[in-house]
């Protein structure tokens, strides 16, 4: 099966030629990435990979990178953390159409994980819950990418816990 992700990681200051980059990525296996190098000290490569499984795809993607940059770091693997925007270009409806199907399922419609003046979910209880609902063309590659892209942002957020800190509040957050 082919799966469709984002990986974005943080690099040193020395891989300043990107054009290097790039052929030690190719080299490493990651020719089947779109690589971005725009920002000083960052990369993202949009890959279509053909596996097994999500896990299969992901997980080998994440090697690869790291035979090439061995000081690369994971910043945010994706699709995972979506407005209302993304969710309705994924599935060819309008923003505003998401918008009211939010609203008029208020009570079921999965909870952000940020809410402010843009409210961010993780994309798969959003497409585990407009699957259910029907009517939607999700597969499941969809839905098994972004569960593997969000069990790597939730395993990148616990490397920042204070440990005897989150024992203590395990039981207020439940």
């Amino acid at each position: 099966m082919e799966y469709e992700f984002e990986l974005k990681f943080s690099i040193a200051a020395d891989h300043a030629d990107s054009g290097e980059l790039v052929e030690r990525l190719g080299e490493a296996g990651c020719d089947d990435a779109l690589v971005g190098v725009g920002q000083s000290g960052r990369i993202a490569l949009r890959f279509t990979r053909e596996a097994e499984s999500a896990k299969d795809a992901v997980s080998t993607a994440l090697e690869d990178v790291k035979k090439a940059i061995p000081t690369a770091t994971l910043i945010e693997a994706g699709p995972d953390f979506v407005g209302l925007t993304d969710v309705a270009d994924i599935l060819g409806v309008s923003r505003q159409n998401m918008r009211k199907l939010m609203l008029a399922h208020a009570a079921t419609f999965p909870a952000p994980v940020h809410e402010g003046s843009t409210a961010i979910w993780h994309l798969e209880p959003l497409l585990q819950w407009l699957r259910s609902k029907g009517g939607y063309e999700i597969s499941q590659q969809q839905i098994d990418v972004a569960h593997i892209a969000m069990q790597i942002n939730l395993i990148k957020a616990t490397d920042r816990l204070d440990l005897p800190v989150q024992r203590k509040l395990r039981a207020l957050v439940a």
